[in-house]
């Protein structure tokens, strides 16, 4: 009989107190989301146009973001993984940034580089008469800046845990390595490049602090769901609660999908 079925790994008594506190901590505020949200109000609150607009530009922006994050991210995610060149790990601590950084940062080091002044998006203004500040494309731009990590780091993990004898078999056999990466590589992480790219989303859906800096708070033009929230604190708290709960449910459906995937990539 093994340790796990003689109750040897049970938790220590000590350990209860301070784990029922952190249960507290990050679950009585969600709860109390559901307990406080003016039910009566619901449809009301979400059949709102300014709701509506803010509901649709986000699943477009943020699904918009998550196409460009895997097709930016799993190239990269590949160098990372797989390529043998100076500076690595400087890229690899740099790409991850984002996960650590306050968001508000992330807008302005974007305004640095895409604003008017900014060292793309001068020339941009200058020469073609384009604006990406306060645009939807602003809006993409934030969210990808800030979500692409996560698919990143998780298709790099998936890249160095596979087994790269079936690439070699499949090279051996003279398949090309566009080939070896289409019908062998991607397969294999086919798992955590779905679980990445679900994730990706969901916190391009839920991005705030840079899109508000860079893209601002237009309403119908750059205000996503999140800034709605924002917005309605000041004049409608009940609508607050509301668009909170939506957005709180979405991330919760996410993140118990991807649950299963992480803790069985743990247990192999």
């Amino acid at each position: 009989m093994t340790a796990r079925h003689t109750g040897q790994h049970r938790v220590p008594p000590l350990a209860l107190v301070p784990a029922a506190l952190a249960v507290v901590l990050l679950v009585v505020p969600l709860a109390a989301l559901a307990l406080r949200a003016p039910w009566a109000r619901f449809g009301e609150v979400l059949s709102a146009p300014s709701v509506r607009e803010s509901l649709v530009l986000s699943l477009w922006t943020s699904l918009t973001a998550t196409v460009l994050a895997v097709g930016l991210g799993v190239p990269l995610a590949w160098l990372l993984a797989r390529g043998h060149f100076a500076g690595r790990r400087i890229l690899q601590a740099t790409v991850t940034l984002p996960l650590v950084l306050p968001p508000v940062v992330g807008g302005v080091a974007l305004l640095e580089v895409f604003g008017r002044r900014g060292l793309v998006g001068g020339y941009l203004y200058d020469w073609f008469g384009v604006t990406i500040t306060f645009s939807p494309t602003a809006v993409i731009l934030a969210q990808l800046f800030v979500a692409m990590p996560f698919l990143v780091l998780s298709v790099e993990g998936a890249l160095r845990g596979a087994d790269e004898r079936f690439d070699e078999a499949a090279a051996s056999l003279g398949a090309s390595r566009w080939t070896t990466m289409r019908r062998v590589t991607l397969p294999l992480v086919a798992p955590s490049l779905a679980a990445g790219a679900i994730l990706t989303w969901a916190r391009a859906l839920g991005e705030f602090g840079a899109t508000i800096t860079f893209a601002g708070n237009f309403p119908g033009r750059t205000q996503t769901l999140p800034l709605s929230v924002y917005a309605a604190l000041e004049t409608d708290p009940d609508a607050a609660i509301a668009l909170s709960l939506v957005l709180l449910l979405v991330c919760l459906a996410v993140l118990v999908a991807l649950r299963g995937h992480w803790l069985g990539e743990v247990r192999r």
